[in-house]
């Protein structure tokens, strides 16, 4: 291979890379910081850099380098190891780079650059009527904003040549393979095994206290979730945690932003959405550094990535094992707020399970049902049955027939998510794959190690981590979600270990 040809390729993806990360940063700030007034000057800073970011990304060298280190001469992208050798490793290792540099050129190459501008400058135009629109409870506000997005995405998807296929293009951009037909065959599955334990848990007369949080102090919330993080192995010194809207997690592992929200009479709020993003967090900075703009840096897919956060979350941090090392330090921080509550009572607390018109607030139970609201609502969009204007009375039908319940705004039903702001199409699937892939993984890693909860009991949670740097983290884009999953846990990926999980975790609670 032409070294000098693969080293001026990498320079070109990491020049392209961080830019990206600049815009991220103005993306960050954007929902953090921002003065009320500096919408527009942001919309037109946002832009910009797309342009500058798509301009590097399609830079007419990195084609000419590609179509160079592609030649059969090379054998690159077809070479397998022979052996274990650090040539080897290195070889197979650029294979994968020039392969994902391949597909990502490709992709944006057809991208205008007055186009990728206009989708930059409309989310962030979008975010503000979203959040206003949001306030107001008024989804005709934040309509407009929508249909230039579904428009955008659908033109896009045909700039990709997936013109009749723009839902499934959209779904690919998160995770690579996956496909509206593959998604479909998986959450029936899952609702078909899902929906009797709903009403089992439903029947049951056992139920969480829900009058047991008040009062409990935001400063106090911040060192006890600060505490919780590092502990699950977060590094600051490469990241923070700040207050938006919407929690969200932003950047790369050299600075990873990342957000939540506080409520002192709802401390498990913030405690858990932070620990959510925290999983966002640690798999991006469990990323090979040294490769940071080069695919093998990259994630493999929300789905992926959202396995990380879902696992963090409710595997690991509503487990008796993680309570039985952080209850003493939650009493500790709030001994009057929970002096009269058992630790039985907080720990069903901790794996409440009730119906809620909203996601981000829905338990382990139900989210999926969530998710699967929102898969059909965008099929549909996508596939021409349901109109923007439709989109609140279809929602509350179908939250209604999912959920049991009606929301009684747009505030709780539609306008309720951030991510159609930024013309995120596709991605709420990756939610739902998150929580199978995360599931999936559980039961291989403790199948590996009988000791974790032991190990969490102490507050470890380093034997863990490691095990998911070295099968997750450091691979990189090197496979696509369903290999990867197919290859770390020797099975394909299957709803019935988020179902075995939910089952073991909750049906001891509340069907006893």
């Amino acid at each position: 291979m032409p070294a000098d040809s693969y080293e001026r390729l990498v320079t070109h993806l990491k020049r392209a890379h961080t830019l990206g990360t600049v815009a991220g940063l103005l993306g960050w700030d954007e929902q953090v910081n921002l003065p009320a007034d500096s919408a527009d000057q942001r919309a037109e800073q946002s832009a910009l850099l797309a342009e500058l970011q798509h301009a590097a990304a399609t830079a007419p060298e990195i084609g000419d380098l590609l179509n160079q280190l592609e030649q059969p001469v090379c054998n690159l992208l077809s070479y397998k190891p022979a052996g274990g050798s650090a040539e080897n490793a290195d070889t197979a290792d650029r294979a994968v780079v020039i392969r994902e540099a391949r597909k990502d050129y490709d992709r944006v190459v057809k991208l205008p650059a007055d186009f990728v501008a206009e989708k930059a400058r409309l989310s962030s135009a979008a975010y503000h009527g979203w959040a206003a629109a949001k306030t107001r409870s008024d989804f005709s506000a934040f309509a407009p904003f929508l249909e230039k997005h579904l428009a955008l995405a659908k033109q896009e998807a045909a700039y990709l040549g997936w013109g009749d296929r723009a839902y499934d293009y959209a779904i690919d951009k998160h995770d690579p393979g996956m496909t509206a037909e593959k998604l479909t065959a998986l959450f029936t599955e899952l609702k078909a095994g899902l929906v009797p334990l709903v009403r089992a848990i439903a029947a049951s007369p056992v139920r969480a206290r829900t009058d047991i949080f008040k009062g409990f102090p935001i400063a106090e919330q911040r060192e006890f979730l600060r505490d919780v993080t590092e502990r699950l192995g977060f590094n600051y010194r490469r990241g923070r945690i700040d207050v938006s809207l919407h929690p969200f997690c932003e950047g790369s592992g050299a600075d990873i932003r990342m957000t939540t929200r506080f409520d002192a009479d709802n401390p498990l709020d913030s405690l858990f959405s932070s620990i959510h993003e925290t999983g966002h967090g640690l798999y991006e900075q469990g990323l090979p550094l040294a490769a940071q703009g080069t695919p093998l840096g990259q994630n493999a897919g929300m789905g992926v990535h959202e396995s990380q956060s879902r696992l963090w979350e409710n595997q690991v941090s509503r487990s008796r094992a993680f309570w039985a090392f952080f209850e003493p330090r939650f009493r500790e921080k709030f001994p009057a707020q929970l002096a009269a509550v058992s630790s039985e009572e907080l720990y069903l607390a901790v794996n409440e399970v009730a119906p809620t018109l909203i996601r981000v607030d829905s338990d382990e139970v139900h989210y999926n049902l969530h998710i699967l609201l929102r898969f059909e609502l965008e099929r549909r969009l996508f596939a021409g049955e349901l109109t923007v204007g439709e989109l609140p009375a279809a929602w509350n039908a179908l939250s209604q027939e999912l959920l049991g319940l009606t929301p009684t705004s747009d505030k709780v039903g539609v306008l309720q998510d951030v991510h159609w702001s930024g013309g995120a199409f596709g991605y709420f699937p990756s939610y739902c794959l998150g929580n199978m892939i995360a599931a999936q993984l559980w039961f291989t890693v403790r199948a590996k190690f009988p000791e974790l909860d032991a190990d969490f009991e102490q507050g470890d949670f380093s034997r863990l981590l490691g095990w998911l740097r070295t099968n997750i983290h450091e691979q990189g884009r090197r496979y696509e979600t369903l290999e990867l999953v197919r290859r770390v846990t020797g099975e394909e990926l299957t709803p019935k270990y988020l179902l075995r999980y939910l089952q073991e975790r909750y049906a001891p609670l509340y069907l006893k």
